[in-house]
């Protein structure tokens, strides 16, 4: 056994590879991708649900971003996994560029992708995990469809639909309300333990535990 062991170091010092960069290679994979638009004036709008996500995992798992190509990226792990938690920069309608550019780069199969975006269907304070399907109209998972298909794990934030007629634009890119906020900030929680249950226990069980 000691010379196995002796052996493996000998090999890894060799090739320029460390044992602890060789076991953070064999780590399974995940991208977790935030939807939303680089820029202070939309910096935590409805529209930007999923950056707000990705900056509550990201904390919970003390993590934090880097400016890296296409978007913002903080790598952390969990439990044997390493997580890349990604904020597109490429502003919402070009989403896929960031999101494809990743999954090749760190070769991550699209079954370990979740993408969280801001959802008119829903009331604030209501999510839900799919784990494919169309766009829904919405411009950021329409992009990411053109390139890489709709075989992927999304989580949909509530945004609520309360505006007037010829309003959406405003709306999505205006601020949560007072009231809204008590509502959000407990789902936001929700989603960074719905994330990490994606991780460790997969999409089937997590959408049967958080789609109540």
């Amino acid at each position: 056994m000691a010379h196995l062991i002796s052996y493996i170091t000998r090999f890894f010092r060799a090739s320029g590879t460390t044992e602890q960069e060789q076991n953070n290679n064999n780590m399974d994979k995940y991208l977790i991708v935030g939807l939303g638009n680089p820029g202070a004036e939309y910096h935590e709008t409805r529209h930007n649900s999923g950056w707000m996500v990705a900056d509550k995992l990201a904390a919970d798992l003390g993590a934090t971003f880097s400016d890296k190509r296409y978007g913002y990226i903080a790598e952390a792990s969990l439990k044997g996994r390493k997580l890349f938690i990604l904020k597109p920069t490429t502003f919402m309608n070009l989403s896929g560029n960031a999101v494809r550019y990743w999954l090749n780069k760190e070769n991550i199969d699209t079954e370990r992708l979740l993408v969280i975006v801001d959802e008119l269907a829903f009331p604030v304070g209501k999510m839900k995990l799919k784990g494919s399907g169309s766009n829904g109209g919405h411009n950021g998972l329409g992009h990411i469809q053109q390139l890489i298909g709709q075989k992927y794990a999304r989580l949909r934030i509530g945004i609520g639909n309360e505006f007037a007629q010829g309003r959406q634009v405003d709306y999505v890119l205006g601020k949560f309300t007072d009231e809204e906020r008590t509502l959000l900030n407990p789902l936001m929680d929700k989603a960074v333990e719905c994330i990490k249950s994606f991780v460790l226990a997969g999409i089937d069980r997590t959408m049967n535990q958080y789609n109540k």
